[in-house]
């Protein structure tokens, strides 16, 4: 049972959507522009530093309470959602798991007020999925790494102003040793590539990285040398917690589009919600969304227990995110010809739903993860 603290934090996180989101949704996603003025609004309510402790600025929510979160805010722009959790999920996340104290202090606070926003660098164009083929190096020059490379598919890519990033700092038996640094978006010879020209999240921003002997101070290093693999995997557990929030969030506000349309829409002298071939397709839709926000919150709670939670993060990933597809295209059909049109919602979120079967490990790559454990 939720607590009255959960309520609050989801009608806050509805009202701010619902206000002050929405009426410039489509302006932004025609444009293709990120929303920064909201950045500042977003700090104020806390929802930049939302899982971070108190004690360095943030809010200190829990993962469920930042799934609920998420699922508000993508209820009505799933852009805004991405952007709040590629910067809480995996910039805050990694830095708050795995950074030193000292780390913390000096990069915290200012993430949490929204005086930065956070990305987060595994992802090459050589390297997607395979991590293991990562190119980009860091080499080590006295009190200095040297960083040369590239990122790519980077959400808060241009927008971003602290990034956690990926490297190979050496071999071991021939296998790379990956580690994460902390790097200042305006250190000398980092630049930004424009942002991408994209199908759907058009107003999340999302650019390439590009490190041509970008020196970063020795202590910007999380935690060990050659760490970062392991630290990026355990990253990604919650990240993909955030995503089926953020998937459960589209496909409610797909739903509830559908739910209002065919209660208002006549066809044949009466309701499109009296016709059984419909009715059949909402009952689909919802019992869909529930089966994936039980799975999230299951995951979300055993992460909570410090139990090992890759497996019902998958699991959570994969359902919700291919629930928000089949719900968003279900959508569309219901509202025919105008489910086509940029005049009702439905259209940005079929368009939308799509890269939440990519971003953060596709499908494919879920499946083999739930197939691991499952088989092993």
């Amino acid at each position: 049972m939720e607590d009255g603290s959960v309520d609050l934090l989801r009608e806050t996180a509805r009202e701010f959507a619902r206000g002050t989101i929405r009426p410039v949704v489509m302006h932004h996603d025609e444009a293709q522009t990120f929303h920064s003025e909201i950045i500042p609004r977003l700090a104020e309510l806390g929802f930049m530093g939302a899982m971070v402790p108190e004690q360095y600025g943030g809010t200190g929510l829990s993962l469920y309470e930042f799934t609920v979160l998420i699922e508000e805010i993508a209820a009505v722009d799933p852009s805004v959602g991405l952007t709040l959790c590629a910067h809480n999920g995996l910039c805050l996340g990694h830095i708050t798991r795995f950074a030193s104290e000292d780390q913390k202090r000096t990069f915290l606070p200012d993430l949490c007020s929204g005086r930065t926003v956070g990305g987060w660098g595994l992802t090459e164009p050589g390297s997607g999925s395979d991590a293991s083929a990562m190119a980009t190096t860091a080499t080590r020059d006295g009190s200095w790494w040297v960083l040369n490379g590239s990122k790519a598919f980077i959400t808060n890519g241009s927008a971003g102003s602290t990034f956690v990033i990926m490297a190979v700092t050496g071999r071991t038996d021939g296998r790379p040793r990956i580690s994460a640094f902390i790097v200042d978006g305006d250190t000398p010879g980092f630049t930004r590539g424009k942002s991408e020209n994209k199908l759907g999240m058009r107003s999340s921003d999302t650019a390439m990285l590009t490190f041509e002997n970008v020196r970063i101070p020795f202590d910007r290093l999380i935690g060990a040398e050659g760490d970062g693999f392991s630290q990026a995997m355990e990253v990604l557990d919650g990240g993909r917690i955030g995503i089926a929030a953020l998937a459960i969030g589209l496909a409610r506000g797909a739903f509830e589009a559908s739910v209002r349309y065919v209660k208002e829409r006549q066809q044949f002298g009466r309701p499109l919600a009296s016709l059984q071939a419909i009715q059949w397709k909402i009952a689909d839709m919802a019992t869909g969304i529930s089966a994936a926000r039980l799975l999230t919150r299951n995951a979300a709670e055993i992460r909570a227990r410090g139990e090992h939670v890759t497996l019902a993060a998958s699991q959570a990933k994969l359902f919700a995110s291919e629930i928000a597809c089949r719900t968003a295209e279900e959508a569309v059909q219901i509202h025919g010809g105008y489910g086509f049109l940029k005049d009702f919602p439905v259209e940005k979120f079929y368009r939308d739903a799509k890269l939440l079967t990519i971003g953060e490990g596709t499908s494919e790559v879920q499946r083999m993860i739930i197939a691991k454990h499952v088989l092993r």
